[in-house]
């Protein structure tokens, strides 16, 4: 139980770390993403307004019988980038909130790169 709630507060330490050094505007909004065991999420947030602009999700996505939650995580990353370049917005800032770069949060990261998005 220790090991739990230990890890439980490092991701929050990490995210209000992060959280304090980066912001989205509406030009250059910031890339969100949360993660769980099945899914993971991600959302364009523009901190001035407080708005969000687009989001995608792996289990909205209509094909995923078949291919591993990496390759999800890549496909959600391209869709985001197709959703950005429909409201004309070229870059943004990624904000990994709390989890390590690695893995699907890296996936969807690259996968927003290869649609367009600048990071």
């Amino acid at each position: 139980m220790y090991k739990v709630n230990l890890r439980k507060t490092n991701i929050e330490r990490r995210k209000l770390r992060v959280r304090k050094k980066i912001s989205g505007t509406g030009t250059m909004p910031r890339i969100s993403v949360f993660r769980t065991n099945k899914h993971i999420y991600a959302q364009l947030i523009d901190d001035v307004k407080g708005h969000t602009i687009a989001s995608v999700s792996v289990e909205i996505e209509k094909n995923i019988k078949g291919k591993t939650k990496t390759e999800l995580a890549f496909e959600a990353g391209k869709a985001l980038a197709e959703k950005a370049k429909e409201k004309k917005i070229k870059g943004a800032v990624f904000d990994r909130n709390g989890f390590r770069f690695h893995g699907r949060v890296k996936a969807l990261a690259e996968g927003a790169r290869e649609g367009g998005l600048k990071l």
